[in-house]
């Protein structure tokens, strides 16, 4: 397994709580407390997760007083977004083939068929 920046963020949103971690703090800051609500999991389950986000980048933590709220970093969500992206040519073609094909069917005649 290689140690990019890129496996690293995916490795952290496999997970189905990480992504829901991050969901909630796409509306602000948060606190480990208040993280850990929606879950029926202990404090330091939830902490785990968010050292795995933290380690990838996606979130930061700060410290306010007793309070550390940790934030959304979604820089690393732009990257996995640009390498997505480098694909979106290929889904364009094969939907267009689709597309053709498709109509091919509904019009009554395909390549396959003899004429």
């Amino acid at each position: 397994m290689t140690d990019d920046a890129l496996s690293v963020t995916f490795a952290a949103l496999a997970d189905p709580t990480r992504r829901a971690i991050l969901a909630r703090l796409a509306d602000g800051e948060a606190s480990v407390t208040e993280l850990a609500a929606p879950f029926t999991m202990s404090l330091p389950a939830v902490s785990k997760h968010l050292k795995v986000l933290e380690r990838a980048g996606l979130i930061t933590r700060g410290r306010s007083a007793q309070w550390r709220p940790c934030r959304l970093d979604a820089g690393p969500l732009a990257d996995v977004a640009d390498w997505v992206g480098r694909y979106q040519q290929f889904w364009d073609g094969s939907f267009d083939r689709l597309d053709d094909h498709l109509r091919q069917i509904q019009e009554g005649h395909t390549d396959d068929r003899p004429t």
